[in-house]
């Protein structure tokens, strides 16, 4: 008799596993079917019904843990892969401010290292104009800047370059002829006599350095543009406080700088 009732008390649990797993069954099935239905009503109502479901059943344990994300937008439900797409541009984005490319550290590191020994060459082959104050070289954000004083390259009021400031051109074309540098080439003055007098002496005096540089290592004209920018950029006051010339400011705004551009 004991053997008999346990066969039968397994046999009603078993039978009530079976009942239980059918009903749970029929209810999804009911479900989905209700769930269907209603997506052909309105397919947002949907999103959210699913997304309320989804979050409850991984509360409850009853789905393994998903890895998608909840949507960014509660009203306007999409699909977990397009969340995806955005939640991982975004940490990318975030990760890209925090600490930039490999690639781009190496290449700016590369650039800077051009630019040092570049300048570096450039004061060796200029050290005698230097120290005669008719060239200067300093660098700025956008790259390298030779400045050529006027009074070491042309005559007041030309824009024909001196023939004993040649070889210094020289030299600086060699150094450039082994590069493939971007050179702007501009034309300076000291704002001395009208407006458009000025800017066509700068336009003219940066047209002269480009031509020499051109014909003597054969520049590519491609990497090189020329502009004038008359009396607009001063490095040095013209004037004193009491209106008279300043002899030291004046001189330096007289210039054709030839920037090596990053």
């Amino acid at each position: 008799m004991t053997r008999r009732r346990r066969r039968q008390r397994r046999q009603t649990n078993h039978e009530r596993w079976l009942v239980s797993y059918a009903d749970f069954i029929t209810l999804l099935f009911g479900f989905f079917v209700v769930l269907y239905a209603s997506s052909q009503v309105d397919q947002r109502k949907v999103g959210k019904l699913a997304l309320a479901i989804q979050v409850a059943f991984q509360e409850l344990g009853v789905f393994p843990a998903s890895t998608t994300q909840i949507p960014l937008d509660m009203t306007e439900p999409m699909p977990f892969s397009t969340v995806q797409a955005i939640q991982n541009v975004k940490r990318n984005t975030e990760l890209g401010r925090i600490a930039p490319s490999t690639e781009d550290a190496l290449g700016a590191a590369s650039e800077e290292t051009d630019l040092a020994t570049l300048q570096n060459e450039l004061q060796q082959a200029l050290h005698k104009e230097m120290t005669l104050h008719e060239v200067a070289i300093h660098r700025e954000t956008d790259g390298l800047v030779v400045s050529l004083r006027e009074f070491g390259f042309f005559d007041s009021g030309s824009a024909a370059i001196k023939p004993e400031s040649l070889p210094a051109l020289d030299r600086i074309a060699s150094i450039l002829s082994i590069r493939t540098c971007r050179l702007r080439i501009e034309g300076h003055t000291d704002g001395k006599g009208s407006p458009s007098y000025n800017q066509t002496l700068s336009e003219q005096r940066a047209a002269s350095v480009k031509q020499w540089l051109i014909q003597k290592e054969g520049l590519g004209q491609v990497n090189m543009t020329t502009q004038g920018f008359g009396a607009t950029r001063p490095v040095a006051p013209n004037t004193k406080p009491d209106g008279s010339d300043d002899p030291d400011g004046r001189p330096k705004n007289r210039r054709v700088e030839i920037v090596l551009a990053k």
